[in-house]
Formats: structure tokens, sequence, C-alpha cells
């Protein structure tokens, strides 16, 4: 059978929720159109972490131990990857779009002879007409993600070459239900340690920092764009404690240092899916919307009544944010 692998990132707690992620809609796919799910899994001492993943959807795990050196060195990495997949001939190979994936995805798609489509915003499997020769190709992987500065969603395939590679941001899809009963095959393999494979890079010391602010988690948020200004923040930060919520932003309301890039929602910040999302002086740019459209409910306060922020919003409210947001405060401070 045709197989999908996911590149799955080892954190210190386990398998990261962005490999997850895409895993879980690896399976998802897989079970759509007759895949085997696959993950390759590189480290030192790992065995535990592959049930995991297999507990999360994989049929199969791949490990490849390179000893205490081959959680940095990503010239390992990639020789491992490549190897792997040279073996086990996947249709398809996903990364997710992290600082490893983006670094990684590259590498192996070189040693491979192949393409990599960088940062999807969803991927699916379907058929695909080539203009050119008339030919059909089955089981493509179309690989979507905005361009031309997100004011386009292209669909790119990799018809003539395998595997199909992509990285995916992570947060687009959610982590699947954790199922212990699954069971599946683990794979070992001999490529030999980390060390060996010599890099122009050497790792003194790794620091991990957690974000200040999960927007991931919240079930309420509200975002400020550049409509809404410094004094703007004011209020959003007084509604969304009114709310119990958090408090979010545009890139350009990072970028104009209003908040932290912690706070920033959209291709270039966190992928956020709350059961409310209030969208205050956003425009509507795709860069954001790729960012929170999938929100259960979606509100837009916005002076332009023709911004595109309200083609995505469930309820849109055509205002000026300092009139409208003090009588909404005043309001829910009565109410609750």
């Amino acid at each position: 059978m045709d197989k999908i692998f996911v590149y799955a990132e080892a954190a210190e707690e386990g398998v990261a929720d962005c490999s997850l992620e895409l895993v879980g809609r690896a399976r998802a796919l897989a079970d759509q159109h007759g895949f085997v799910v696959g993950s390759i899994l590189i480290g030192h001492e790992l065995r535990n972490w592959a049930t995991e993943l297999i507990h999360y959807g994989a049929d199969e795990v791949h490990i490849v131990d390179g000893g205490p050196a081959s959680t940095t060195n990503m010239l390992f990495h990639a020789k491992a990857v490549a190897e792997v997949v040279k073996a086990e001939a996947p249709e398809i190979l996903l990364f997710p779009a992290t600082i490893t994936g983006r670094d990684l995805a590259p590498r192996v798609a070189v040693r491979l002879g192949t393409g990599v489509t960088a940062d999807c915003t969803s991927v699916e499997i379907g058929t695909y007409d080539d203009p050119l020769t008339g030919k059909r190709y089955e089981k493509i992987l179309y690989q979507i993600r905005p361009t031309f500065g997100g004011t386009v969603m292209a669909a790119i395939v990799t018809p003539y070459h395998r595997p199909q590679i992509a990285t995916v941001r992570p947060g687009i899809y959610p982590v699947p239900s954790k199922d212990e009963t699954r069971t599946g095959q683990i794979k070992e393999w001999p490529i030999g340690r980390a060390e060996e494979e010599k890099s122009c890079i050497e790792v003194l010391e790794v620091k991990r920092e957690k974000r200040k602010v999960d927007l991931k988690s919240a079930r309420i948020i509200v975002s400020g764009g550049r409509g809404a200004k410094p004094e703007g923040f004011k209020l959003i930060k007084e509604l969304a404690e009114v709310l119990g919520g958090e408090v979010g932003a545009s890139r350009a309301a990072v970028d104009a240092g209003w908040m932290p890039y912690d706070h920033q929602v959209g291709l270039s910040g966190q992928t956020v899916k709350p059961d409310v999302y209030i969208a205050v002086g956003i425009s509507g740019a795709i860069q954001h919307v790729v960012g929170m459209k999938d929100s259960k409910l979606i509100i837009a306060i916005n002076n332009d009544p023709e911004a595109p922020i309200f083609k995505v919003a469930d309820y849109g409210l055509v205002g000026d944010l300092f009139v409208v947001l003090p009588k909404l405060i005043e309001r829910l401070k009565r109410t609750c």
C-alpha cells in the first residue's frame, strides 16, 4: 500500500504536539484514500515515544538512534530521513513548519531529488490532470498555502517526483485522540551515529523558552489590528479581561510595538481556534485570516464597511471602536 510519512519532532516530555497534529491529519487522509501512516523518529532512546505515535494514529514508526548528539545535528537528521525514505518509498512526506522542520525539509528534498512546499495551511489528496500531457495522476498531494503576499491561495502539486514533501503550519489541525489499544510496527534503523556526520555548526547550549501567552488553548480571544492604535488596545485588554479571555494582535500591531510577538495571530504568528474570536480594527488580510478562520464564532468590529474581515465574520459591527467597546464593556460588566 502507498504510504504517508510524518517526521516526528521529539520534545523533552515526548512527541511534540505539532507532530501529533500531522499524524492525525495523515491518519484522516490515509483512511480516506487507502494509505499506511508511517512516522520517522530520530534521537536517542526514543522507543517509548514510538509507541506514543502509534497510539495517536501511526501504523509504523521508524526509529534512528544516533546517540545523544543526534538531537541537534540536522545533517544527521537529513541523512537519516533520506535513507529511510529511499528504502520505504512513501508517496508523501510531511514535516511540521517549525524551525526544525523548515531547516530539515529542504535538505531532505535535495537529497531525494524532489521539491518541497513550505508553510502549508492545508493538505489534501486528489487527482491531477496535467494540462501539458493530458495525463491523469492519482493520489496527488494538494499543498495549499497563501502566496503573492497573502493575496492568493495556491494549490501546489508535485506530480513528477516522489516523495511529495510539504511543511505544514502548527495549529492548523487538532491533536487526535489517543488510543492506547492501537498496535503497530516499530522498526529500528542502524544508520550510524550523529558524531560521524560533520557539521559546520556547533551547538553550545540549548535553551527552551515557553510562550508567555498560549492563545491556542484560549476559549475567547479579543484581537486588535492597525486600526485599533495604541489607545484602542487599552480597551481591547479591558474587554478581554471582562470576558475572561486573552488578547491577540495582528502582525501590523505587533510590528508597531503595541503588543509582544507572543500575542500575534496569523500566518507568521499563532493559529487559533477559540470558541469566540473578536477582531477589532483588523482589516482581514489573508495572512491574519488563515490564523483564526476556524474559530467557532467570529465577531468583527471595524469602521470600514468594505473591510475583508466581514466576509469571514459570523457577526459584524460597523462602527468606531472607541464608541463601541466602552458601551460593550459597560454592558458586560452589568450582566456578567
